[in-house]
C-alpha cells in the first residue's frame, strides 16, 4: 500500500505532536515532581543528587521529543509553503510556533547546564566539608552557598520557561491545524487578497 501526501502529512503531524507531548509532559513532571522529590531526604546534597540523577535519566527521552518536534515541524513548514504564502495569519502563527520551539530547546539546554553546575558546585562544597542545605533541587535556603543558590534560581526560571514554551508550541500547532478547515482557509485567502 502506497502512502499519499495526506497520509505522509498525518504521520509527520503525529510525530510532531507526540514529540511535543513528551517534551511538555516530561518538563512539567520534572518541575512538579522530580525537583520536589528530594524533600523526603534529610540531606541537601542528596536532594540535589536525586534530582540530577532523575533529570539525567529523562534527558535522552526529552531530547528525543524536542528533536521530533523540531524536525517534524520543519517538514510541516516545508509541506505548507503555499499556505504560508497565501493564507493571511498563517505565516505569522507559523513563525511564532518556530520561535517557541527554538526558544524552548534553548531553555531546555540552559536548564540542563544549570543543573550540571549545581551538581558540580554541590559536590565541590561537600568535598571541602561544607554543608549543602537546599529546600529542594531548585529552591535554596538562607544556608545555601551563594553560588549554588544563584544557579538554582537560574535553573528554576529556565525550567518554568520550558513547559510554557513547549505548551505555546502545542497551542500554536493546534491553531495552524485548524487553519486547514475550509472556512478558515477561504477567510485567510480573502484576507490576503482583499485590502483591510
Amino acid at each position: 500500500m502506497q502512502m499519499t501526501a495526506t497520509d505522509n502529512h498525518a504521520v509527520v503531524q503525529a510525530v510532531h505532536d507526540v514529540g511535543s507531548a513528551l517534551w511538555f509532559g516530561g518538563s512539567v513532571m520534572g518541575v512538579a515532581g522530580v525537583n520536589k522529590s528530594g524533600n523526603d531526604l534529610s540531606q541537601g546534597i542528596d536532594r540535589i543528587r536525586v534530582a540530577k540523577s532523575a533529570w539525567a535519566r529523562f534527558s535522552p527521552a526529552q531530547w528525543l521529543g524536542i528533536g521530533a518536534t523540531l524536525l517534524a515541524g520543519a517538514q510541516l513548514t516545508r509541506s505548507s509553503r503555499g499556505r504560508l504564502a497565501m493564507q493571511k495569519g498563517y505565516g505569522s502563527a507559523g513563525s511564532a510556533k518556530a520561535a517557541t520551539a527554538v526558544l524552548g530547546a534553548a531553555a531546555t539546554a540552559y536548564a540542563a547546564y544549570c543543573g550540571a553546575r549545581i551538581g558540580q558546585l554541590a559536590e565541590e562544597a561537600r568535598q571541602r566539608g561544607e554543608q549543602v542545605e537546599v529546600r529542594d533541587a531548585t529552591v535554596p535556603t538562607p544556608l545555601t552557598p551563594p553560588e549554588i543558590a544563584t544557579w538554582q534560581r537560574r535553573q528554576r526560571l529556565a525550567q518554568y520557561a520550558v513547559p510554557a514554551l513547549a505548551g505555546a508550541n502545542i497551542v500554536l500547532g493546534s491553531y495552524l491545524v485548524q487553519a486547514y478547515r475550509p472556512g478558515t482557509t477561504v477567510k485567510g485567502l480573502l484576507g490576503r487578497l482583499l485590502p483591510d
